[in-house]
């Protein structure tokens, strides 16, 4: 398992972290498989969305934002965080990836999204990759 270390820059971000899973995939020299992208933070999460126009990713964090507000949570009584966890959550902490031919089996739009919800911070992402056995 490979360890990823990102520092995230606003409160709410998604970065592109394909080129990074990518080289992984690469290294690992594995002609076929599965890559596994997991996140261990309750208030970020990765996803696969397209990673060409920039303002998918935007319009992606405004959606959320319009269906899980902020401020309006029990847990915001603790540290203000809630809407936070909730999106988290309904995005996931992880992606499965077929690896072919030593790359990533991504669609022509498709990239891997850290999503960030409650920054700015350091996270940890673990990638795995699994070798399929024939």
């Amino acid at each position: 398992m490979q360890e990823l270390k990102i520092k995230t820059k606003k409160k709410e971000e998604i970065v592109d972290i394909t080129a990074e899973i990518e080289k992984i995939v690469k290294k690992s020299k594995v002609n076929e498989g599965l890559c596994i992208v997991y996140v261990p933070h309750a208030t970020a999460a990765v996803t696969i969305n397209e990673n060409a126009d920039p303002c998918v990713c935007l319009d992606f964090l405004e959606a959320l934002s319009d269906i899980i507000p902020e401020g309006k949570w029990r847990h915001d009584r603790i540290d203000r965080n809630a809407a936070a966890h909730i999106k988290a959550a309904l995005i996931g902490p992880s992606v499965s990836i077929p690896i072919k031919n030593n790359s990533l089996a991504l669609g022509t739009w498709q990239g891997i999204m850290f999503c960030e919800f409650d920054g700015p911070r350091e996270r940890k992402i673990f990638v795995e990759i699994v070798k399929n056995e024939k």
